[in-house]
């Protein structure tokens, strides 16, 4: 129950300083003559998920994330450092590489594509953009390379939580184009610039920047590519939501679709196979079979 009431208060603390956001973006931005950044329908959408989204991640982490969590430590390393600046510079980087790990994984693995393309389902980029999440994450397994090698290595996990919520907290602040570079900060951090490229579904930017924090990672692993070399972005992923405005679709058709397909070829393949794979193993079906939107290919 603590965990729920956590997950509450953050919404409710973080939802009123996110809201607070998004208004000074559309005022900014209508001021320097962008009156349509923010339509309402795909707005609401953006909100709506990521309550339900937090909301059951939160509800994920009392009934089985933590005890899981705690199950791990006990027979991990237990390193346990004591609070100090290197302890927390050390989990905060440890946990932005997990996440560069687990992102990775989530546009590699359909199985994991299904929770993540609804983030990417927006043809927009504005803050309301961060917020439009899908609360299968907790459910399909995809928190576990994020939480589980922090336990392995043996910090706490109260310490671990709060530097995932920072983690995407600063993800909030890079989905916007009202902030063009911010200099030698580019080299090292992941900033608006890195994150608009990420969010494109042309070639060029397709599977690049999946840094958190840390934009380190892309350089170190060849997934980096810097907006100038990006080309035109288009957001949005390659085949889009028949319904982009309605909250429970932009969460639920890719699972529909996929388990479509394993019906359909009997093939379990899919689930781990990348996104597009079951089109490049078996062809487009008929129109009649495919039904609409039968898969997104990773962006």
């Amino acid at each position: 129950m603590q965990d729920v009431l956590h997950a509450l208060l953050f919404i409710a603390l973080f939802g009123v300083i996110f809201l607070a956001v998004m208004v000074a973006e559309n005022v900014y931005a209508r001021r320097h003559g962008r009156p349509g950044l923010y339509r309402w329908p795909e707005t609401l959408a953006n909100i709506t998920t990521g309550f339900s989204y937090k909301v059951v991640d939160g509800i994920a982490i009392a009934l089985f994330i933590q005890a899981f969590y705690l199950w791990v430590y006990d027979r991990g390393l237990q390193w346990n450092p004591e609070l100090s600046f290197w302890s927390v510079l050390a989990l905060v980087v440890f946990i932005d590489f997990c996440f560069y790990l687990n992102h990775v994984l989530m546009h590699k693995v359909r199985w994991f594509w299904n929770v993540h393309v609804t983030h990417h389902s927006s043809e927009h980029m504005n803050f309301s953009t961060a917020l439009r999440q899908n609360f299968t994450f907790a459910l399909s397994g995809s928190w576990l390379l994020w939480w589980i090698p922090a336990a392995l290595l043996g910090f706490d996990k109260n310490w671990v939580l709060i530097a995932i919520e920072a983690n995407l907290v600063y993800q909030f602040f890079l989905h916007t184009e009202q902030v063009r570079t911010l200099g030698w900060l580019e080299k090292i951090f992941n900033t608006p610039s890195h994150h608009r490229v990420h969010h494109g579904r042309n070639p060029k930017q397709i599977d690049t920047n999946f840094g958190g924090i840390f934009i380190l990672w892309d350089k170190l692993f060849g997934t980096f590519r810097a907006e100038a070399d990006a080309g035109e972005i288009q957001y949005g992923v390659t085949r889009m939501p028949d319904h982009p405005h309605n909250p429970w679709h932009l969460q639920v058709h890719d699972w529909v679709a996929m388990f479509r397909d394993v019906r359909r070829y009997k093939d379990l393949r899919i689930l781990y196979k990348h996104p597009d794979w079951v089109t490049e193993r078996y062809g487009t079906p008929p129109p009649a079979a495919q039904g609409k939107n039968n898969s997104a290919l990773p962006t």
